[in-house]
């Protein structure tokens, strides 16, 4: 493995990533302007590069501190835009996120970091893996996502989707509780080296 090459903060992972998030003002501004297939298609491309990022960084052996940090941003950064700007009713038609669930989103997610700060400052805990709950939580948020956006474009009013927000906000709840224990459980163990 060449070292180098792994240390390298401008290496492809990283890249795709910046990318990601480059991506999330030109996704708000069609959105804004209510072009919604447009939007639609920047939001796949994003989602592409986080599926591309992490495959790189795994096969080609190029993780890094700062990947470690910018991959999960940009994932955060993406969901919350694409969850408040498709909580807002006069930009998406016929589709619109309920706003119990947007605040329910990012809620669990300024819980999670800011217990991931708490955690760093008090007992030096630098990693900090997801649990299945937590990853079956985001698989169901990007679904939301996708199939509101998709449905948007083609004008589709879907009353079930409901069923769907409920879901969604069981899980987002389920695992802030799952991840609020392991922090307690974090908090009583010694400090890291």
């Amino acid at each position: 493995m060449n070292k180098e090459k792994k240390n390298t903060v401008l290496n492809p992972p990283n890249l795709l990533s910046l990318l990601r998030i480059l991506l999330i003002p030109v996704f708000l501004y069609l959105m804004v302007k209510g072009k919604t297939p447009e939007a639609f298609v920047v939001f796949l491309c994003a989602g592409f590069t986080d599926v591309l990022d992490g495959f790189t960084a795994r096969v080609w052996h190029m993780k890094t501190k700062i990947g470690a940090f910018l991959d999960p941003a940009a994932d955060k950064l993406l969901m919350t835009a694409s969850f408040i700007i498709l909580t807002i009713p006069s930009l998406n038609s016929p589709n619109v996120i309920p706003l119990w669930l947007t605040i329910t989103v990012i809620g669990r997610d300024l819980l999670i970091v800011s217990a991931a700060f708490i955690l760093y400052l008090l007992k030096g805990q630098k990693t900090f893996l997801p649990t299945l709950l937590g990853k079956s939580c985001t698989v169901l948020q990007v679904i939301v996502i996708l199939i509101v956006l998709f449905l948007n474009t083609r004008q589709i009013s879907f009353p079930m989707l409901i069923w769907l927000y409920l879901l969604t906000l069981l899980f987002t709840v389920l695992s802030a509780v799952d991840y609020s224990f392991i922090g307690i459980r974090m908090l009583g163990r010694p400090k890291e080296a």
